[in-house]
């Protein structure tokens, strides 16, 4: 059941989780549903956009005089993604009736902490790597930020296919159980 931002009921637990629909933050989701149901807990799902720095230096070339108009085309595109988040990347929890609230934060990783400290999120779940320019070697560098200045716990989950290797099970078979 999806809650809005600003209800003040809220489970027990809270566990905030960084989704940027990446394999890596699909598979934190997945471990926060599993996590949720047995901790009766809510689960809050959280992507982050940051605007561009470059904007207002190119937006009246490429936009034309208004800024106006590219705050309209920022807001589009950030609605655009606020319904991939409800609609494509929270689909697993709604599916499974989990406690969950979808939102999307302007900002960066020091903005999503902050978001946390806000609602008392009681962990923090990330994948291990997600959708960073470089996607270095093992861990994102948007996670190293949130693990190394976070002010609660955080779970740091494999990418699916570490977990299928493991228990030698293919990845999609993995991929539907929350």
């Amino acid at each position: 059941m999806e809650r809005t931002p600003g209800e003040e009921q809220h489970a027990r637990w809270r566990l905030v989780v960084a989704v940027d629909g990446s394999e890596g933050s699909r598979e934190a989701l997945l471990w926060s549903g599993r996590l949720a149901r047995v901790m009766k807990a809510e689960v809050v799902a959280i992507h982050t956009v940051e605007r561009p720095a470059y904007a207002a230096v190119y937006v009246p070339w490429a936009l034309g005089p208004s800024l106006g108009d590219w705050d309209e085309q920022w807001q589009e595109w950030v609605d655009r993604v606020r319904g991939r988040l409800i609609d494509t990347w929270c689909r697993p929890l709604r599916d499974a009736g989990i406690d969950y609230r979808p939102v999307v934060l302007e900002g960066g990783a020091d903005d999503l902490l902050s978001y946390v400290r806000k609602v008392g999120g009681d962990f923090l779940v990330v994948g291990r790597r997600g959708l960073g320019g470089f996607r270095e070697l093992l861990l994102g560098s948007f996670s190293q930020r949130l693990i190394h200045h976070s002010p609660i716990p955080v779970l740091v989950v494999p990418d699916a296919e570490f977990h299928a290797n493991k228990r030698g099970v293919t990845p999609s078979a993995m991929a539907s159980t929350v």
